[in-house]
């Protein structure tokens, strides 16, 4: 029974690192696999396109959905003109005006 689990985890663990063995390779690196290659000519060609970190290629219908569901998230979530939703918004709490529980306090009053 010992040998049993222990030839499982050896093989397991033999398992694991020619599993993990195709991900140890840089991706500036060239890769054997020619699918792996087309890929990762395919995420370059791609950022370098997207310079500014916008859509590529953008249609003007798709840059009209976009302002759309941007201006209707600032409305919802208390946004506007001239409101910079990515600043930290600012908490002011104030302590609530509390009734006394002293009853010698509510006789003076």
């Amino acid at each position: 029974m010992l040998s049993k689990t222990l030839l499982f985890g050896v093989q397991n663990a033999a398992f694991q690192a020619r599993r993990g063995f195709g991900v140890a390779v840089p991706a500036m690196q060239k890769v054997s696999d020619p699918i792996q290659q087309l890929f990762l000519d395919k995420v370059r060609e791609y950022k370098s396109k997207s310079k500014d970190g916008g859509f590529v290629d953008p249609t003007p219908q798709s840059q009209n959905e976009l302002k759309t569901e941007l201006e209707r998230i600032a409305k919802q979530y208390g946004g506007g003109s001239g409101v910079d939703m990515t600043k930290f918004p600012d908490f002011k709490f104030e302590d609530p005006v509390l009734d006394p529980i002293n009853q010698a306090d509510e006789k003076k009053k």
